[in-house]
């Protein structure tokens, strides 16, 4: 008397997976498995590396122990944040992190889009591809040696920038010392370490505007200038708000080694940033809780300004990311 549900439930199961199989987008995967299989490697590594650690976000609401786990860990809700907005110097942190992201977002932003505006404008391809090559390297170097490159450049004994200040009769200054200019050290070995690079995409923006549309311009008499306008800015508009908007969703992600390398006990009032805060206090104290809740906070901040800036975008210029 058992067996009559089970074959009854057998037949329905095998009715389903046959109206599946009979799906156009079924059919449509069997079909074109082997791209779908070439998919399956960055699948997984965004799954184990990307959102399994995710899970990892429930210790900011725990005094974690890393002995005994998540499991055994006592749940202390919003103690870390709490403590981490009542932190004397959290409105430096905060200050000095939206300063800097501003003035890279000013000036180290546009840079890469006026650099390959520039590199599309040389007609030699030769002459061209050096110059790419040469501006692509700095994005090889690692911060610490981009830093032993400022201190060369800006030392006071032995800096070639001061070499310049004092052969016109001035007394060298102590850049790496004042505080005054940290900001535009950190904007401008940023700059020239990630210009080059970030160039490639706007560089291909630019391939993929149709020749005609430059053609049509040159009959009707437009100079270089309006082309540039009327022609080669609006290819570029799309990839621009792309990595505009990226770029304003980590606002308040400027990174550790960009900014420490550079820092010092006489910077901190314009220089610490709440990235440099969370490495002192998760790496050097060991308070993994602590930085859990830091990097939460700026995760959900990160999250509103691209909600926001996505609406503004997609009302003002048409172009949204999603």
């Amino acid at each position: 008397m058992s067996t009559a549900p089970t074959s009854a439930k057998d037949a329905a199961l095998q009715n389903k997976h046959t109206r599946l199989a009979g799906t156009p987008t079924f059919r449509y995967m069997r079909r074109f498995w082997p791209f779908y299989a070439m998919l399956a490697p960055g699948i997984l590594y965004f799954l184990v590396f990307k959102y399994v650690p995710l899970l990892g976000s429930i210790i900011a609401f725990q005094e974690y122990n890393l002995y005994g786990g998540f499991l055994q860990s006592e749940w202390v809700g919003f103690k870390w944040f709490q403590q981490f907005f009542e932190f004397v110097h959290f409105r430096r942190l905060l200050w000095n992190t939206l300063a800097i992201s501003f003035y890279q977002l000013i000036f180290a932003f546009p840079a890469p889009i006026i650099l390959a505006i520039l590199l599309n404008e040389i007609r030699s391809m030769a002459m061209r591809r050096t110059i790419q090559t040469i501006v692509y390297l700095p994005h090889f170097l690692s911060w610490i040696i981009i830093a032993g490159f400022g201190y060369m450049l800006l030392s006071p004994q032995i800096g070639l920038i001061n070499h310049m200040v004092k052969a016109f009769g001035y007394e060298p200054i102590f850049f790496l010392q004042e505080p005054s200019w940290f900001r535009t050290i950190v904007v401008s070995s940023g700059m020239w370490k990630e210009a080059g690079w970030s160039a490639i995409v706007f560089l291909a923006a630019i391939a993929g505007i149709n020749p005609s549309l430059y053609e049509a311009a040159r009959i009707d008499g437009a100079s270089r200038w309006r082309q540039l306008l009327h022609v080669t800015l609006p290819g570029m508009m799309p990839a621009i708000m792309l990595l505009l908007l990226l770029k304003i969703g980590h606002t308040l992600d400027l990174g550790v080694e960009q900014i420490y390398v550079f820092l010092s006990p006489i910077t901190y009032e314009v220089g610490d940033i709440i990235d440099t805060y969370a490495y002192r206090e998760g790496i050097l104290k060991g308070e993994y809780s602590m930085t859990t809740a830091i990097g939460l906070f700026k995760s959900i901040v990160g999250f509103v300004l691209l909600i926001v800036a996505n609406r503004i975008s997609r009302s003002t210029t048409g172009e949204r990311l999603f």
